[in-house]
């Protein structure tokens, strides 16, 4: 069940990191946009750092709401960049 876990977190996080990576690659959107899902993930690890230091509470309740929230802003963005692509093909 351990190994389960793992592998769903670790895979989370993946995911979370390439949608972040591909939205930051977008040239056409603001810079602000851009750096939006990266920054959520860059502060969710900075969280779940916070177990080291036996602060679990913080972490349980930042960590994985930041990673959800980079999740779903960086696959907006990546949906949105694709509308506009067929919007602009479609003349």
């Amino acid at each position: 069940m351990l190994f389960a876990v793992a592998a769903l977190g670790i895979a989370l996080f993946a995911a979370t990191l390439w949608c972040a990576v591909t939205v930051l690659r977008m040239q056409d959107l603001p810079r602000w946009r851009r750096f939006f899902p990266l920054v959520c993930l860059l502060a969710s690890g900075a969280a779940s750092a916070l177990r080291a230091v036996d602060l679990p509470e913080p972490a349980a309740a930042v960590a994985f709401p930041l990673n959800l929230a980079a999740l779903v802003v960086a696959t907006s963005e990546m949906r949105a960049a694709r509308r506009r692509r067929e919007a602009s093909a479609r003349g």
